[in-house]
């Protein structure tokens, strides 16, 4: 047992003076009482505490009020808000309470096991009610270790830590919760290796990149293979068909293909400029085989500008928007009843072939016949009908380069471009078993159409021959109606 020497009293090695005057809270209790619960209850036959305290939860209370407090250092008073050791032992049930119990279980345990220390992190509260975040570590004093009449516990205020350490959780939380909740597809990516590729292509000479890239495209698979991806959030996975983050990583080279490889190498060029961020348009693709054409925005992040080992990528979804465009370009060069090309696009295209070819130009202008008495004697409804038949009819037989439009009411196009006479009047038969076809698939009014063809050289304008073809046409329209037992009225 220490011994209380009197006051004034100076021995060469004063430990009494030393635990008084320790920065941190020291408790020297007396332990004795819980040795001798556990040498009870081993005698009758318990081997698991951890069970047993489960079974009779009481006993742990009974453990902690048969521990004896001896003394206290000065911190201890302080810390505790204690004006002496009387006030403070006095209201011990105040300093452990609410779930210290828990904690005190595991010091149990730990002491069971044949351990001379214990360590737990508990919650003890000031004699003003202030709770104290605290980390405990006691030992068995040498030479009691039979009895453990002596042990000396320490408890060190880590409110302020604890506090710390809950602000940085809730931040992580919160980052957390940004991340993985964004509306936009977020990956966090390694280009490490992809850096290390660049660096060494830099090191052995080259300068170029775009041009080592033409020769090389191998050299772009491999960086692209060398990505590895860290983590992504729940909007990647919604966007693109995935059920979870393991399917999706397993299948990156389903999502990341064709297309993408051009945008990559761009992506790579700006990185060899040391462009760090980089924003452009590209198209991935999702699990289920879908296009999805995204804006990608991506971002070395601050403090990894050496090494790339931590890269942003956002990814916005702009698929709506890419069909929206491209049906508004479809309408802008594509008349919507018959799906053919519109006078707009026929305009643009005689120009461009006037000025560069190839030629020879052979252009075939069609006008449908019965058009009107189909309108007046069984409606618009049925007239629409009848061009998009025409308008079925053109397309099918159309073949690239070759280009079919409507360009009127009943008034229709075909420009071929490399083509002489000879292919104009092979399309112009095609044309005419193709409406012999349609007609014995659909009943009721018979498509027919009035044709006339005309040959362009180079350095002919081709809208002279336009109106050679028209002319032909309009005398084969003639004969048309003049072979008919009742002619239109309007001619045609």
């Amino acid at each position: 047992m220490l011994d209380i020497l009197p006051p004034g009293s100076t021995p060469a090695n004063d430990d009494s003076e030393m635990f008084d005057l320790a920065p941190v809270s020291l408790w020297l209790e007396d332990f004795s009482g819980v040795r001798s619960l556990f040498e009870t209850w081993r005698s009758d036959g318990v081997t698991d505490l951890r069970a047993h305290f489960a079974d009779h939860p009481e006993l742990v209370a009974q453990c902690a009020h048969s521990i004896r407090v001896i003394k206290v250092n000065r911190k201890t008073l302080t810390q505790f808000e204690a004006a002496d050791f009387e006030a403070l032992t006095g209201n011990l049930q105040s300093v452990f309470r609410d779930d210290m119990l828990k904690t005190h279980l595991e010091e149990l345990c730990q002491l069971w096991a044949g351990e001379a220390h214990f360590t737990s992190q508990t919650v003890n509260y000031t004699l003003g009610g202030r709770r104290l975040d605290v980390l405990l570590k006691g030992a068995v004093l040498p030479g009691h270790e039979r009895d453990w009449d002596r042990v000396l516990v320490s408890v060190e205020d880590i409110t302020e830590l604890e506090a710390a350490r809950h602000r940085m959780t809730l931040a992580e939380q919160y980052v957390r919760g940004l991340f993985e909740h964004s509306p936009v597809s977020l990956w966090v990516e390694d280009f490490s290796a992809v850096k290390r590729l660049l660096d060494d292509a830099r090191a052995a000479g080259i300068v170029d990149f775009r041009v080592f890239t033409d020769v090389h495209p191998e050299f772009v698979e491999r960086c692209m293979q060398e990505i590895h991806v860290l983590d992504v959030n729940q909007h990647t996975l919604d966007m693109f068909a995935a059920k979870d983050k393991k399917t999706l990583l397993a299948r990156l080279v389903d999502v990341f293909r064709d297309d993408m490889r051009a945008h990559f190498r761009e992506q790579l060029i700006d990185l060899w400029e040391s462009k760090l961020f980089q924003q452009r348009e590209v198209i991935n693709y999702s699990l289920d085989g879908s296009e999805v054409h995204v804006h990608l925005q991506f971002s070395v992040l601050p403090g990894h500008e050496k090494n790339w080992d931590l890269v942003l990528v956002a990814l916005t979804d702009i698929t709506a928007r890419k069909k929206a465009e491209a049906y508004l370009e479809f309408l802008g060069k594509h008349d919507v009843l018959t799906k053919l090309r519109n006078r707009s696009f026929y305009v643009d295209e005689l120009n461009r072939l006037e000025r560069k070819g190839p030629w020879p130009v052979t252009i075939i202008m069609a006008d449908l016949n019965g058009l009107k008495p189909v309108n007046d004697q069984l409606g618009h409804a049925a007239g629409d009908a009848l061009l998009r038949r025409a308008g079925e009819v053109l397309a099918k037989a159309m073949e690239a380069p070759f280009q079919a439009a409507r360009i009127g009411g009943d008034e229709f196009a075909v420009l071929m471009p490399d083509t002489d006479e000879r292919g104009g009047a092979a399309m112009i038969e095609a044309i005419r078993q193709l409406v012999e076809m349609n007609n014995q698939f659909y009943p009721g009014s018979p498509l027919s159409f009035s044709m006339g063809m005309a040959t362009c050289q180079r350095g002919e304008r081709l809208e002279a021959g336009v109106q050679r073809a028209d002319l032909l046409m309009y005398e084969e329209k003639r004969a048309h109606y003049a072979n008919l037992p009742a002619p239109d009225a309007s001619g045609k």
